[in-house]
């Protein structure tokens, strides 16, 4: 009788823990603005590219980790940053950490941070000027989600290295994008 009430016991667990699986993962799509600032590395530069403004759209995913509030999101997205001359466009990959703070079942507040990967399919079309095929940066954010299946964000992305590299055999002046990013997701 022991086992049996075991076996019954084990399939109600089971049962339970199929819809919690079921919600670990999430998907939807996200989309915003980039608000980009090319900040050179020289004070001797004369040009200067101030809060250009750029798209990025994709698919993303959500994973909610069990401890409460902690979870990995990430995202494949087409991104443009930049304009005219210093114009990037390719592929951007977001993963961060995020923490949310419920306060309620229709709205939360949520923090995030982790790595930003991006490859650039553009080239630079300027006399001396070498577009990075790749960048990596660290985002910081913080946004809300709202009626479960909306979030709406504000991002800011550290440039780890150099973005653009111009100059000759003599001198190479580096200048790296900083990012602002408003963005906001919806999740099926």
């Amino acid at each position: 009788m022991k086992k049996v009430i075991s076996v019954l016991m084990v399939a109600v667990a089971l049962m339970m823990a199929a819809p919690a699986q079921a919600q670990l993962i999430k998907f939807g799509l996200k989309g915003g603005m980039n608000f980009t600032k090319l900040d050179f590395d020289a004070k001797s530069v004369n040009e200067v590219k101030d809060n250009s403004t750029g798209f990025f759209i994709g698919p993303m995913a959500e994973i909610t980790l069990p401890i409460i509030g902690l979870g990995i999101d990430g995202a494949l997205m087409y991104s443009q940053r930049g304009e005219e001359d210093y114009k990037q466009q390719g592929i951007e990959v977001p993963v961060n950490l995020k923490y949310t703070i419920g306060l309620g079942s229709m709205l939360g507040f949520y923090l995030a941070a982790g790595p930003d990967f991006f490859f650039n399919f553009k080239d630079i079309d300027l006399q001396n000027v070498e577009a990075k095929k790749t960048q990596v940066a660290i985002n910081l954010g913080a946004g809300l989600k709202l009626l479960r299946k909306l979030q709406v964000g504000v991002n800011y992305q550290i440039p780890m290295g150099d973005a653009f590299t111009w100059g000759n055999a003599s001198e190479a002046i580096g200048a790296k994008n900083k990012i602002w990013q408003v963005s906001a997701a919806y999740i099926f």
